[in-house]
């Protein structure tokens, strides 16, 4: 069963092209499924602070088909799929009248913030019934070249802008982030993003940023300052002709 907001896009969500940042792209998904959480009865801010547990996005995959631009509408849908283990699923689509903007697929956890471990699917059952996942073209599956293959292209501190709650740079920021490290990304647009996420970017830390050239895009890993790897991810793009303007 699927779970829909409807939203306005607004100015400052969109880059010097004219066109919705990534992470914003990211953003709208997601306050979508914090906005299905609470239809349920639970506030993320009532999960932690009640119940002591967080959600922790994992991995997610992410379709761009269309750019999207200032003051347009969107309608954003959001659904879990059949999850077991320690592996929550959940989708998403962003539609713009009976056109699909933007998919994507993702897998959570759920931590347990006291004893700092994961815990089963069992822990949290949805009072809803899942809905099918997306077909295997929306894949958050990833394989980074190994470190000896990528190029050291900068450092990324995490700053006060960066965090949330948790005291960990929200993922929601990784998007941008990753499109600050790839050559002449002015002239492109993202239309794929994929995101494994290893280890947390606490405040204050500084993140050496690696970066692998692939068709169509870059291969990217971040390393915190003890040598362990925070992100793996990979970011598609294609030649911005201006005609999304």
């Amino acid at each position: 069963m699927k779970h829909i907001e409807h939203y306005t896009i607004k100015w400052h969500d969109t880059d010097a092209n004219r066109v919705v940042q990534p992470s914003r792209i990211l953003a709208y998904m997601q306050e979508t499924a914090n906005l299905h959480l609470l239809s349920n009865g639970m506030s993320l801010d009532a999960l932690r602070d009640e119940k002591g547990l967080a959600f922790i996005l994992s991995r997610i995959a992410i379709r761009i088909y269309e750019q999207l631009h200032a003051y347009e509408e969107i309608d954003v849908e959001t659904w879990i799929c059949e999850s077991r283990g320690l592996s929550f699923q959940r989708c998403f689509r962003i539609l713009r009248g009976d056109s699909v903007v933007a998919e994507a697929f993702s897998i959570w956890a759920l931590l347990d913030l006291r004893d700092k471990k994961l815990l089963p699917v069992s822990t949290f059952p949805y009072p809803i019934e899942p809905d099918l996942p997306l077909g295997p073209e929306v894949s958050a599956r990833i394989r980074v070249p190994a470190m000896s293959l990528m190029e050291c292209v900068g450092e990324r501190k995490i700053v006060y802008s960066d965090i949330d709650y948790n005291g960990h740079m929200n993922n929601t920021h990784y998007p941008n982030m990753l499109c600050d490290f790839t050559p002449d990304i002015h002239r492109k647009k993202v239309v794929g993003i994929t995101l494994s996420f290893l280890h947390e970017a606490a405040y204050g830390h500084t993140l050496k940023v690696f970066r692998a050239e692939r068709e169509n895009g870059y291969f990217f890993r971040t390393v915190n300052e003890e040598g362990v790897t925070c992100l793996e991810g990979a970011l598609m793009t294609e030649e911005f002709d201006g005609l999304d303007k």
